[in-house]
């Protein structure tokens, strides 16, 4: 993926129905300080041969800018209940950080739930009583996106606290 300039104007597409396992690998080891895990990655990349995955894609990329376009962003989903469902994992090219490709992958996935009736959509990230400066700017991207925070919880992730963020849908 070519760096894109801050200014520039992204526009997106996102495909879903397509398991993608190797653009969930490319991307998690690429953000080494958002997903340095091994575990973790390993889990992720397995999760995404069967969770609902949406793809994010740079609309209109010049031919010849790639051998082959590759997506930016992916969003894994999971549903838990008819009216519920979690975002289990996104990650975007960190070439196109702030540039709409998360925002598009969260929109898409939020149209398909309310059109199949689901009400509530939760996320977990790393708790802020941890101080990591990026995962604030993750949990400021899901505050942007309407999510609220619901509880920050210890245990289920060994050594690191959890936030469970909520938002309702419709």
């Amino acid at each position: 993926m070519r760096p894109v300039p801050a200014s520039a104007p992204v526009h997106w597409t996102v495909t879903s129905g397509q398991q993608a396992p190797g653009v969930v690998q490319r991307l998690l080891r690429s953000l080494p300080e958002w997903f340095g895990i091994e575990s973790a990655v390993s889990d992720y990349v397995a999760a995404a041969g069967e969770l609902d995955t949406y793809l994010a894609w740079p609309a209109g990329e010049p031919a010849g800018a790639s051998a082959e376009p590759q997506p930016a962003g992916v969003l894994l989903a999971v549903r838990h209940f008819p009216a519920s469902a979690e975002i289990f994992l996104i990650a975007v090219d960190r070439a196109v950080h702030r540039c709409g490709a998360g925002r598009a992958l969260v929109d898409a996935l939020e149209r398909d739930l309310v059109a199949d009736g689901v009400r509530l959509l939760q996320v977990k990230t790393l708790g802020p009583s941890d101080p990591d400066a990026g995962y604030r700017r993750t949990r400021q991207f899901y505050q942007g996106m309407g999510f609220e925070p619901l509880e920050e919880i210890g245990g289920l992730w060994p050594g690191n606290p959890c936030l469970i963020m909520v938002k309702v849908l419709g």
